[in-house]
């Protein structure tokens, strides 16, 4: 598809998100809305296109009376947020199934209830777009924004979704803290300081649960392990590990 078809796509998207928003969401900035909407008709990666597709046309026996989402998945948050969470990408039937990001999978069902409990999201629960969830001074987005076989996105990929990342990240003007869950999401953020020409090399910031990194743009990078159901079925995740990152990233907001 060309730049104009892109163009017109977009916009029909943007027309869709502003006429269908849920009770519960937050009003967004227009800056954030095109983005979104730019975002939802992204096609430039045609693995993942393939992919994203097939998953929600074949669904998973348990959801299979669902309508799958089957397309990239935007940010979701509070646009004024001081505190940004960067996944890894959507969960193949989770975000990709209902469009929102940690809804619908065992990830979201892990991380909500923490949400709610350090007092960043109104409910312990994520289960649909229009279930009423919102965010509190926090914004979640992601390295990609298209479910990746495997959950493992190519480089080409994460490069593809990038421009998207950036203009994300310079919008958000309240962040302080970057809560990232997992390797992926880690070098997705230092890897927009180095394109943003903050960071020459990612050498000194190792990634490690409970790691806290001072920034040179003035934020402060957290590292968390992923609360995928590898990292919290065998305990390498716990929630008491999990409540102590958003306590911190509460504790640096307010200070």
């Amino acid at each position: 598809m060309g730049n104009n078809g892109s163009s017109i796509m977009a916009t029909r998207v943007l027309q869709r998100i502003t006429v269908d928003k849920s009770e519960g969401s937050r009003d967004e900035p227009f800056w954030l809305s095109q983005l979104n909407a730019e975002v939802v008709a992204c096609t430039r990666c045609p693995r993942l296109v393939e992919y994203r597709e097939r998953i929600a046309r074949e669904k998973r026996r348990a959801y299979r009376d669902c309508e799958y989402w089957g397309k990239p998945v935007p940010g979701f948050g509070d646009p004024n947020a001081r505190v940004l969470i960067m996944g890894l990408a959507p969960g193949a039937h989770g975000s990709n199934r209902t469009g929102r990001p940690f809804t619908g999978d065992a990830s979201g069902n892990f991380m909500y209830p923490v949400l709610h409990e350090t007092g960043f999201a109104n409910q312990p629960t994520a289960t649909a777009c229009n279930d009423g969830l919102e965010l509190k001074d926090l914004f979640i987005t992601a390295a990609v924004r298209c479910a990746p076989p495997d959950n493992k996105p190519l480089p080409q990929e994460l490069a593809n979704c990038a421009a998207f990342l950036d203009r994300e990240l310079d919008g958000l003007k309240n962040m302080k803290i970057v809560v990232a869950l997992g390797k992926i999401g880690f070098d997705a953020y230092l890897n927009y300081l180095k394109r943003c020409r903050h960071l020459a090399t990612k050498r000194p910031y190792i990634f490690q649960h409970g790691a806290s990194y001072a920034m040179p743009d003035g934020n402060t990078l957290l590292a968390s392990y992923h609360p995928s159901n590898q990292n919290t079925q065998t305990g390498k995740l716990t929630r008491p590990m999990f409540v102590k990152i958003f306590k911190e990233a509460r504790r640096i907001a307010d200070r």
